[in-house]
């Protein structure tokens, strides 16, 4: 069995139809589990937290920043793209 390999995805923006399915359907397309997801809407800015698993993804992390950037710039979304070791050791306390 393949390593887990845990990348946090973030996305906030103006709340609108479609944020889930468009981040999802790329996750999907390129073999990329959501492991954990959380979303809410705060006075109707969008806000979501992903943690997927990228071991079977047939794309790298640098090519799914790229990818999760159009989509963001398409849907006036600002979208983040991490690995989890640098999102724990830029949250440490």
């Amino acid at each position: 069995m393949e390593e887990s390999q845990k990348v946090i995805i973030s996305v906030i923006g103006r709340d609108q139809v479609g944020i889930i399915a468009g981040i999802s359907a790329i996750l999907a397309e390129s073999n990329i589990n959501i492991l954990d997801i959380s979303q809410t809407i705060l006075q109707g800015f969008f806000t979501m937290v992903m943690v997927v698993d990228s071991a079977g993804s047939t794309i790298d992390i640098a090519e799914l920043r790229d990818i999760l950037k159009t989509k963001g710039e398409q849907m006036h979304l600002e979208i983040n793209v991490q690995h989890e070791d640098i999102f724990k050791f830029m949250h440490r306390i």
